[in-house]
């Protein structure tokens, strides 16, 4: 779920409100063109900006720094103003009287007074009065067309930063390569070669470019083994198991990323619950052939009826992407959690790598150091944690490399710290089922 705002346009609106940046709350596409969707994803949030996307074409739209709600009374706001792009450039209409500047209506979208609707009466509609308490001209602003395509609500967010960092980091090479010795000379158990780490998320978050980076890291250069990209529906049709090299022509570290179809917030889309379970318990061999509508059959060729603990899953890591977490489906939540309960229930650490979080921050864009200082990151980690009930302590940021060609040694630190934290997640596996087997020996 991406914002149809390009990046220069959101720097041109946050221009108008300073070192701000856009959150994005709402998007019709998604939501649904209802009211109750739109309230129930914006009300008591603020500032806002509210964007329409008609069939013409036009971008437009209105600014509020008071909270929606649903009392059906007008907001008094002297700092609230319509808008629309001609080019590049941002055309404000200020409020004409301030008293009048939102309507708090509960069966339609934003209300700018009377002058423009957004979603009104929960269709994709706008109503427009240029006469009203917002002088614009109509032609101008959106071209007489009052069919929408979406319609999308923002929050304004103030970039500020912690004095301090809340978690230590080194940010230098030396370090990148003591991080790269850890993994090189990690030894799990001496029936188990290489640690098995499944990789979950919903289509689009960065899986399979998670396994690029890292890959990256080692090799010293950027890789794209695993096919990555954009689409709205997952790039990987397989359960397939990606091995580390230690430089092209060197060793296998002792850690398998295992990567999976994306999730998708439909049942009969994306993969299989049952599936997942079919993986956690090593029965799954590496190139099967996804079909979500059919879990896995047990005389599919390949199959492990046996799987010994080498073939198990050992650390199970969410991977999500910073910028949605604030968006997140109801049903992809439930999914993500209906997941998490029978991950549970085997006994197997999880994580949750956070992908994306320069695109997320204005601050970590600039600087990806920022990214321990960052308000606005730690909230989004926060929010993480909250859907998915796993503690923070267990969340880390990343950048994949998607775009650059060159290395980038705090990037691969980041990177390198989230392979180290599931390392650690697949020895405290390991001691418990070395505790498991302890006590069945003991009660034979």
């Amino acid at each position: 779920m991406n914002s149809k705002l390009s990046e220069t346009q959101q720097k041109e609106i946050c221009s108008q409100m300073g070192h701000v940046q856009l959150k994005l709350l709402y998007k019709a596409t998604v939501h649904g063109y209802t009211a109750y969707a739109f309230h129930q994803q914006c009300d008591s949030l603020s500032p806002t900006v509210s964007v329409g996307y008609n069939v013409s074409g036009y971008i437009f739209g209105g600014y509020t720094r008071t909270p929606f709600n649903q009392s059906g009374q007008y907001a008094n706001d002297d700092q609230a103003f319509l808008f629309t792009f001609e080019g590049r450039k941002l055309i404000k209409y200020p409020v004409a009287n301030a008293t009048y500047a939102v309507k708090m209506m509960n069966n339609c979208g934003p209300y700018f007074g009377e002058s423009l609707i957004l979603v009104n009466t929960s269709k994709p509609i706008v109503h427009s009065n240029a006469a009203s308490y917002y002088p614009f001209n109509a032609a101008q602003m959106h071209g007489n067309d009052l069919n929408l395509i979406d319609c999308e609500v923002y929050q304004v967010v103030e970039l500020t930063k912690f004095e301090d960092p809340w978690r230590t980091v080194t940010w230098n090479l030396e370090h990148k390569l003591e991080l790269m010795n850890y993994i090189e000379n990690y030894k799990p158990l001496s029936s188990v070669p290489q640690a098995r780490v499944l990789l979950i998320g919903p289509v689009g978050v960065g899986k399979s470019s998670f396994f690029n980076s890292i890959n990256s890291a080692f090799r010293g250069h950027v890789t794209n083994q695993a096919m990555s990209g954009c689409s709205s529906t997952s790039l990987t049709t397989q359960f397939r198991t990606y091995s580390l090299k230690a430089g092209r022509e060197g060793r296998l570290l002792p850690v398998v990323l295992c990567d999976t179809m994306g999730l998708e917030s439909s049942n009969d889309t994306g993969l299989d619950i049952e599936d997942i379970t079919s993986i956690l318990r090593g029965h799954l061999p590496d190139g099967y052939q996804f079909n979500p509508g059919t879990p896995l059959d047990p005389e599919a060729r390949g199959y492990r009826k046996s799987p010994s603990l080498k073939d198990k899953i050992h650390c199970v890591t969410y991977v999500l992407d910073a910028c949605n977490i604030s968006i997140m489906p109801a049903k992809m939540e439930e999914k993500l959690r209906a997941i998490r309960k029978k991950t549970n229930h085997l006994r197997i650490p999880q994580l949750v790598v956070l992908t994306k979080v320069d695109a997320a921050c204005s601050l970590v864009k600039e600087d990806l150091t920022n990214v321990y200082q960052s308000i606005y990151i730690k909230e989004i980690m926060q929010q993480a944690s909250t859907k998915l009930g796993i503690p923070l302590s267990c969340i880390v940021p990343v950048r994949n490399y998607t775009e650059t060609l060159d290395l980038d040694v705090n990037c691969d630190i980041l990177l390198l710290s989230a392979i180290i934290q599931m390392l650690r997640s697949a020895d405290n596996f390991y001691d418990d089922f070395s505790d498991q087997l302890s006590a069945l020996q003991t009660k034979e």
